[in-house]
């Protein structure tokens, strides 16, 4: 049986990410892919269009990467300090959440959304710890927190 290339124009799970030409059966294209809109017919004006939109994207984004680069240097010389509450052995009343990270961020000038704090879970130590903050996709700057206990 044929098959007929279309353009993803959003990721599928085992079949492809947004933005690839993949074939496929026609009934599948027909009534599914092309209806819903998650895909285009790969004519030759449509791929071409489809290789210049990319290299835009491509363009723009090593921009983007450029400047967030000079942004995580500027994020990893910042050390930021907070006393909280301690128990017994260095445990903390409570913890240190990504808000509060992006509250201190924000004090010293640096406005950060709290998802991007990647915190894997709230921290609940004394001590100092590397906090990963996600800038871009490929672009991940460490921030220092000294946590210390308050008098």
């Amino acid at each position: 049986m044929a098959q007929v290339k279309v353009i993803l124009r959003e990721d599928i799970p085992r079949l492809g990410d947004a933005g690839e030409v993949v074939s496929v059966r026609p009934g599948f294209a027909r009534n599914f892919l092309l209806p819903q809109g998650k895909a285009i017919l790969a004519t030759e004006a449509s791929v071409k269009a489809l290789e210049h939109h990319q290299r835009v994207i491509s363009e723009k984004v090593s921009r983007e990467k450029k400047a967030l680069d000079g942004d995580r240097s500027r994020l990893e010389a910042i050390v930021l300090e907070v006393s909280v509450r301690v128990g017994e052995e260095g445990k903390l009343f409570g913890s240190v959440t990504a808000v509060q990270i992006a509250e201190l961020l924000g004090e010293k000038g640096v406005t950060v959304d709290r998802r991007k704090i990647e915190l894997a879970e709230p921290i609940k130590e004394v001590g100092e710890h590397r906090v990963p903050v996600r800038l871009h996709r490929e672009v991940l700057a460490q921030v220092r927190l000294n946590v210390k206990a308050a008098e």
